[in-house]
């Protein structure tokens, strides 16, 4: 699938989209991640004053959860002009992405709009790097996404005879970036691609961001360097790692 732009006399505009409904388990924190304080703030919080500073972003839709009833205690005064929030959260990221995406259309967003779909938990993003994102694919007939070559060797892991992680094999690095956001991509064409994924359970298995839903229709999007810092927090260990970092920022 395709989206053809037929007009020149227009500036498509660009949305946030942040899906803001898991429970991030993996996270030890004792409840969703995206709740817990880092640096004297939630860290949905720190993304989202990030996203704010952004001013080419139009506006940034929150996708929740519907019995989410925490975000407006972490994020008083969020709501406005360019701040939106929808609990229109599903079961998988996306689920949410998905009808975040229709809640954008409810909202006037047209197809030919850019949505930057990133992760709530991602808080360290810095305007600047949004802004190189938007720069490198605003021309694009796809569309693209942050990410960065990698460095470090990989291993393919396989169960020992005690349940205990061994090296099944090394595996070739050449080539291989790892996938960071926002992802940038036209209304139009991630939503299609998201609810023709999600239609499919065996293709839905295999779609963990937006970029491998364009993927799955045949599309290449484009990768354009991030940042080390743009690093998702998962494991305990990221929060503090996060803070120090927040910490020696102006």
């Amino acid at each position: 699938m395709s989206l053809t732009i037929a007009s020149h006399e227009f500036k498509p505009r660009a949305f946030a989209l942040v899906p803001c409904a898991g429970v991030g388990e993996r996270a030890g924190v004792g409840g969703p991640k995206q709740y817990h304080p880092v640096a004297g703030k939630a860290v949905v919080a720190h993304t989202l004053a990030a996203l704010a500073a952004v001013p080419r972003l139009d506006a940034t839709l929150v996708v929740l959860s519907p019995q989410d009833a925490q975000f407006e205690q972490h994020v008083p005064g969020f709501e406005g002009e360019r701040g939106w929030v929808a609990r229109v959260g599903g079961a998988s990221r996306a689920e949410s992405v998905a009808n975040g995406l229709g809640e954008l259309l409810a909202r006037g967003a047209q197809p030919h709009d850019w949505v930057l779909v990133h992760d709530a938990a991602r808080c360290l993003i810095q305007p600047d790097w949004v802004e190189r994102l938007i720069d490198a694919c605003e021309d694009d007939e796809v569309g693209g996404l942050l990410a960065l070559p990698l460095a470090d060797t990989l291993k393919a892991a396989v169960a020992g005879p005690r349940g205990e992680a061994r090296v099944q094999a090394t595996v070739d690095r050449a080539g291989k970036w790892a996938a960071q956001t926002p992802q940038m991509f036209r209304v139009g064409l991630l939503r299609p691609a998201l609810l023709s994924a999600l239609a499919d359970p065996q293709t839905a298995a295999t779609i963990t961001d937006e970029a491998s839903a364009i993927e799955a229709l045949g599309h290449q999007p484009r990768l354009v360097p991030g940042a080390y810092d743009n690093f998702k927090l998962t494991w305990p260990g990221d929060f503090a790692l996060a803070e120090r970092l927040l910490a020696t920022r102006p």
